[in-house]
């Protein structure tokens, strides 16, 4: 049988799509080879003029091959993006010869398809040796893991754009000797998933992780008389769904997780906030030493003394050392009502001067001072190139 125009055309689709894997990956080994280099000139990771540069250059070609700017930004940043994430775990690990291990056992919470299953993979993807997975019902449980030496690492989800901050992960970190050495920060994109065909209107039940349900809460208010069912997980709540093989009830997760478990999405984008990223941080017993040219995040707790203006003056410190603060959270010290630990982060190496100078300066004037860890910063912000004034300088 003669092969068609249209399966033809999508041979040749195939072919190139191909090509195109070839080709990301001999530009990731080279990208690799660059790090090499860096690594022996301490070169910092990035060099954003160089990228401006790029984009400028790939935005002008593609235009000349009749490719949209935005098009052609859009893969580009994810290219960067990841250039920098894998050279930024290549100088990691050659600062931290010992930490590389043939198995990485790693606890999280639920089992497989949860969202911290899917932080799990991609955080470990750019990590050498097997990843053994450790499913846990519990934060508590998570971390016991890890301080038994029945898991190296724990991968704990500490914040939502959309929910808030996640106290109970917060509390753990306060009582134990745990070192925060990564994060990452992972999109989150809810959907509704059923077993079997069915329709909106017919789900009576539906089962998610207390935090799934605060962050679609706009969506459960127009559902109208729907029974919520609190699961210990997302991959719970997918897991129930799935044996039970009814109709009428619905888990929300991802529609990667979902999948995972045979269910189908009959609606996505659940979340009150389009734009749904929850951020985690990866802990182990053993700290990590970043290297100074990669970009790092330090995280502290601290209680200060009980008199007026006590947290600016140790604010403050931050502000006369040019210290860049992203995250500062209270939280009760049990047993002193009223009595708050503060929990910060900030931009910054253990291993530079004004942070060394600001963590000595704030032991002196708190009453406990701890810091969690000092860890690279993934958070890859996107090379600002306007297409319109690339294309001017034509």
């Amino acid at each position: 049988m003669s092969e068609t125009p249209l399966g033809a055309i999508r041979n040749r689709i195939t072919e190139l799509d191909s090509q195109l894997l070839t080709l990301l990956a001999e530009r990731r080994q080279l990208t690799n080879e660059v790090a090499e280099t860096k690594i022996r000139e301490h070169i910092p990771v990035r060099d954003v003029k160089r990228e401006e540069q790029l984009l400028v250059r790939l935005i002008k070609e593609g235009k000349n091959a009749g490719l949209d700017p935005h098009y052609v930004t859009q893969i580009f940043h994810v290219i960067i993006e990841d250039s920098v994430l894998n050279q930024q775990a290549m100088l990691a690990q050659r600062a931290n010869p010992g930490s590389t291990l043939p198995l990485n056992r790693v606890a999280f919470l639920g089992a497989k398809g949860s969202y911290s299953y899917l932080a799990t993979q991609k955080y470990f993807s750019r990590r050498p040796g097997e990843l053994m997975e450790m499913g846990c019902h519990s934060f508590a449980e998570i971390v016991q893991k890890v301080e038994k030496n029945e898991a190296d690492y724990a991968v704990l989800p500490i914040e939502n754009t959309s929910s808030g901050s996640i106290n109970e992960v917060y509390d753990q970190l306060q009582h134990t000797q745990l070192s925060i050495i990564g994060e990452l920060t992972h999109p989150i994109r809810h959907s509704l998933l059923v077993a079997k065909e069915t329709n909106l209107a017919n789900i009576k039940t539906l089962y998610a992780h207390p935090q799934v349900f605060a962050q679609c809460s706009h969506f459960l208010a127009e559902l109208g008389n729907v029974e919520v069912k609190t699961m210990d997980s997302t991959s719970s709540a997918m897991l129930t769904v799935s044996e039970l093989q009814r109709d009428d009830i619905a888990a929300i997760g991802s529609e990667a997780g979902g999948n995972l478990y045979g269910l189908m999405a009959i609606k996505s984008n659940l979340a009150n906030q389009k734009e749904n990223h929850s951020r985690f941080f990866v802990v182990s017993r053993t700290p990590v030493k970043v290297p100074l040219q990669v970009p790092a995040k330090t995280t502290v707790i601290m209680s200060t003394v009980q008199k007026p203006g006590a947290l600016v003056e140790a604010l403050t410190v931050l502000k006369d050392n040019k210290l860049n603060m992203t995250k500062l959270e209270s939280r009760p010290i049990p047993g002193n009502p009223w009595e708050e630990m503060f929990y910060i982060d900030f931009d910054g190496n253990l291993a530079d001067g004004p942070v060394q100078n600001a963590i000595e300066s704030l032991k002196k004037i708190t009453r406990h001072f701890q810091v969690l860890g000092c860890y690279p910063s993934e958070e890859v912000s996107p090379t600002k190139v306007a297409a319109a004034n690339a294309l001017a300088e034509d």
